[in-house]
């Protein structure tokens, strides 16, 4: 059964995911400060989003820019130390409204979208952090650079377009197993001296945290199932 919002304890799922984190971050000789969990409340009431925000939870994704320029702009203006990423695809016409928006986008995932993204924070002044996303798993209805063509890009990104580009992501399929890919994508950052990493989510964070993730994006696991639209 669907839960009201109001049997959300969205404080309490935030401590549960904490524990997990630490718990995997210890057992692979890691800090458990060492990974942040990127709350990602696409679609979700506002009340839960601010439950978040009072729990003093500051890391957020949102997928899709419009409906974060919905929600985004007055929750950041009163919690400075917010930090808004965008783990969904962005088309290149909505680059403008993802610069003023979000502090960090996760899914630079090909050239033009680079040069696009390199000229607005050229002429805004806003320096985001960049990840490229790595379609590890070469499927074809999903975003990402191939494996085969990371390096090449990665590499484009960085001295061609000049964009901040300090880490990468990925998706993995859903019916593989999710350690093959984030091996992958743990070995192309190394070959780039990339430090950041954002792979896996509620099934497999603790996996991806065993294999270097430094951001776990979590939706229902803190915030619940999305109400029906």
């Amino acid at each position: 059964m669907r839960k009201a919002l109001s049997d959300v304890d969205v404080a309490a799922n935030l401590a549960a995911v904490a524990a997990r984190i630490a718990e995997a971050a210890r057992a692979a000789g890691r800090s458990p400060e060492s990974v942040i969990p990127v709350a990602v409340s696409k679609a979700q009431p506002l009340a839960r989003v601010r439950a978040a925000l009072e729990a003093g939870h500051r890391t957020f994704g949102e997928n899709r820019v419009q409906e974060a320029t919905a929600k985004w702009p007055p929750l950041k203006a009163a919690f400075a130390d917010l930090e808004l990423h965008l783990v969904g695809p962005l088309q290149t016409n909505k680059v403008g409204d993802a610069v003023a928006l979000f502090d960090v986008i996760e899914t630079v995932d090909r050239p033009k979208l680079a040069r696009a993204l390199a000229a607005e924070m050229t002429r805004t002044g806003r320096r985001l952090t960049c990840y490229v996303q790595v379609n590890t798993g070469e499927e074809p209805q999903k975003s990402g650079v191939l494996p085969g063509d990371a390096d090449a890009f990665i590499a484009a990104c960085r001295e061609e377009y000049g964009l901040p580009v300090a880490g990468l992501m990925c998706l993995p399929p859903m019916d593989e197993e999710p350690a093959l890919h984030f091996a992958l994508l743990a070995e192309i950052a190394r070959r780039h001296g990339l430090p950041l990493l954002s792979m896996g989510m509620s099934a497999d964070f603790e996996t991806a945290v065993r294999f270097g993730a430094t951001h776990v994006r979590i939706g229902t696991e803190i915030f619940g199932a999305r109400p029906a639209r």
